[in-house]
């Protein structure tokens, strides 16, 4: 296992209704492997579904994984942080959560998912914007991702300037972000 404190910390947001077997939990696992391979940290929420795939698939190549579990969650549904994670950042509301997701991380990849991950991308996209984080890579997986994001772009054109709609990077698949990640420093080396 790598050292936490060199590491460069990349958020993963994904959904938590992705039960293991299924080809999103496959590609997650494989997220989060080919994160720890190249040498980053892994943070998620720490929970179910993607955030179980990535942390597993991180832990098992041996990455450093860090989950954000949280006090509102676990009043609301029953469930525990995953096994596999080495390091806790406990939060106690849902805004303390996303905090530690967006200001303690070097980079966010998002996968599909529902409200929480929109919540995630939204919010992670918007303090990029208004300069609240300095710039990272933040990518964006997947086909439905695309679409949505640019549906809105199409829908408000008056409402998403051309420096915002350049602050995400999409990507097909999950080599594909891991590759993107790798890129962005190499072209932003101080970062």
């Amino acid at each position: 296992m790598q050292s936490a404190a060199k590491t460069r910390r990349i958020a993963v947001f994904g959904g938590s209704a992705v039960p293991e077997g299924t080809r999103e939990y496959r590609a997650a696992y494989r997220l989060g492997q080919r994160l720890a391979h190249a040498g980053f940290a892994v943070v998620t929420g720490g929970y179910i579904g993607t955030m179980e795939a990535v942390s597993r698939g991180a832990y098992e190549a041996g990455g450093h994984v860090i989950g954000v579990p949280c006090d509102t969650i676990e009043r609301w549904r029953p469930v525990a942080p995953n096994p596999w994670i080495h390091e806790h950042w406990p939060a106690e509301t849902l805004l303390d959560r996303l905090r530690y997701l967006i200001h303690r991380t070097h980079g966010a990849v998002v996968l599909p998912g529902g409200v929480g991950t929109l919540t995630e991308l939204a919010l992670y996209w918007n303090h990029l914007l208004v300069q609240e984080i300095p710039s990272r890579p933040f990518i964006v997986v997947g086909e439905g991702w695309h679409r949505a994001l640019r549906t809105l772009f199409a829908t408000f054109p008056d409402y998403f300037s051309p420096a915002a709609q350049t602050l995400w990077t999409w990507v097909p698949h999950v080599d594909a972000a891991v590759e993107a990640l790798q890129v962005w420093w190499t072209q932003n080396p101080q970062a």
